[in-house]
């Protein structure tokens, strides 16, 4: 069970009524999301926001998908880059 603390935020006057009385899978969900800036602009990692929530980082990255934002932000191209860095150090560590 994860410690937790009442903050006040402000929000605009239409909003106040979606944040009451939540069970504990949305209030979760809003928490997430609350985090995900931090996680967009790397003050913190995703492992680090699941620790927060009290949750495993797999846990984390499945409800960020179902929201529809990507773990991985890499285009096809990128990531065959990456693979391909990948192969070629692989290459030379086998050399040595």
């Amino acid at each position: 069970m994860v410690t937790t603390e009442s903050v006040t935020i402000k929000v605009p006057v239409g909003m106040s009524k979606y944040l009451m009385a939540m069970d504990s899978e949305t209030e979760l969900i809003r928490n997430a999301l609350l985090l995900y800036p931090y996680i967009l602009n790397k003050t913190i990692s995703h492992g680090g926001a699941a620790e927060i929530l009290g949750i495993r980082k797999s846990k984390l990255i499945d409800i960020y998908d179902k929201l529809g934002y990507s773990y991985l932000d890499m285009t096809m191209d990128e990531l065959d880059l990456e693979l391909e860095t990948f192969r070629q150090l692989k290459k030379r560590e086998a050399a040595k």
